[in-house]
């Protein structure tokens, strides 16, 4: 069965961007679900996403329509964070 994911944005296309951004969406919880800290970088070089879709990604998984999942950051310094993704139940 396929998931059905329902994206928004003042940009968003379905049909441009609805298989990509469901592709992304499960590809970032496939590998975040292991609860380890990354960066946005090593994130897009694990997953080839681009940092800002990585980032708005992982934004999405806090929302009620995604999860409502929580999304920690660390501070590790010179304005870089890393990110861990708890997935609910």
């Amino acid at each position: 069965m396929q998931q059905e994911f329902v994206f928004d944005g003042a940009d968003y296309d379905h049909d441009r961007d609805g298989k990509r951004l469901a592709k992304n969406h499960l590809n970032l919880r496939d590998l975040m679900q292991d609860k380890v800290y990354r960066t946005l970088h090593e994130i897009s070089y694990l997953t080839k996403i681009p940092e800002a879709s990585v980032s708005a990604g992982l934004r999405d998984f806090r929302k009620e329509k995604f999860g409502s999942h929580v999304l920690n950051k660390k501070y590790l310094g010179n304005g870089l964070y890393s990110y861990q993704l708890i997935l609910n139940k």
